[in-house]
């Protein structure tokens, strides 16, 4: 079997379960664990259709980080319930949901897949770190198309996009992109600044759209490349060049929120498959009502 690495987009796929899955088995408690079953047969399918040697559940440590918001406060704001001076802000989560978490993490911890994160980092961080390190091919599985800046065609690294649903995974890899959005994928990232992202709180420079800024990106190749032939009055049109220049300050910032980072310290972990622990799964699933989930899960892992 190839050496390959897959890399979970954790909070994405336990947020598409808890609304994908009905809630309709119960812990004896009483607690939700849709998410957790609906999570554990993402995992099944992933690992039996994908076949990786090696796994993380990426975590969302600060998933709306200080220093993002200081450079655009309008970042993931939408989502934000409560206001924490000085500590991470609480993301709107249900209640249902919210009271799995920790059930999740028990569920992954049994069946041996390390839960990794970074102190004021987001997953996406610790997916762009990984994927960055990773001496093998890499899966990265995920609903966010932010990630999509991580596609390397040279080094294997492509995206498991979930959007459509488990029954229509689509594998991104940089010709994926560019049929989607007109741009390869390393210049992804500056097209999501340049287009905006209503979904993450970010603006996007005014009267530039999809097209446009995959248009700039063509011939420009980069930001960079499209601000400096702005300024000397030789990208798009003189419309566009105006709304570049007027959007200086966002364009001073957004790169750095956008990108996410590659060479962060997570410290020591073992990725590879075939450390779950079957009597703990089995107690487990047996204590919040699992079932065939955690079956199915436990008999796609080595073991």
């Amino acid at each position: 079997m190839t050496d390959r690495l897959m890399l979970l987009d954790t909070a994405s796929l336990y947020f598409r379960a808890f609304y994908g899955v009905p809630d309709k088995v119960k812990a004896p408690d009483g607690t939700s664990v849709n998410a957790v079953r609906g999570l554990l047969d993402m995992i099944a399918k992933l690992v039996t259709t994908y076949e990786p040697t090696r796994l993380v559940a990426c975590w969302d440590d600060d998933w709306r980080p200080a220093w993002r918001v200081d450079l655009l406060p309008s970042y993931k704001a939408h989502r934000v319930v409560q206001a924490v001076p000085a500590g991470t802000d609480v993301e709107e989560v249900p209640d249902p949901l919210e009271a799995q978490i920790p059930l999740i993490r028990e569920a992954l911890s049994v069946l041996g897949i390390p839960i990794v994160g970074a102190a004021e980092h987001e997953a996406d961080d610790v997916i762009g770190t990984l994927a960055t390190r990773a001496d093998v091919p890499v899966d990265i599985v995920t609903g966010d198309r932010d990630l999509f800046q991580l596609v390397d065609d040279e080094r294997g690294v492509r995206v498991i996009y979930t959007a459509r649903g488990m029954s229509n995974l689509e594998l991104v890899d940089d010709a994926a992109v560019v049929a989607k959005y007109g741009v390869h994928a390393r210049q992804y990232a500056d097209f999501a600044v340049l287009r905006g992202d209503p979904s993450d709180g970010l603006p996007g420079v005014a009267g530039i759209g999809e097209k446009s800024a995959a248009t700039l990106l063509g011939a420009c190749g980069s930001l960079d490349g499209i601000r400096s032939a702005a300024a000397d009055g030789t990208a798009g049109t003189p419309a566009q060049r105006a709304k570049i220049t007027a959007a200086a300050d966002y364009l001073d910032v957004a790169p750095t929120v956008v990108n996410v980072a590659r060479n962060l310290d997570l410290g020591p972990f073992d990725d590879r498959l075939g450390r779950a622990d079957a009597t703990g799964a089995a107690e487990l699933a047996d204590r919040i009502n699992l079932g065939s989930s955690m079956t199915r899960a436990l008999a796609a892992l080595p073991h």
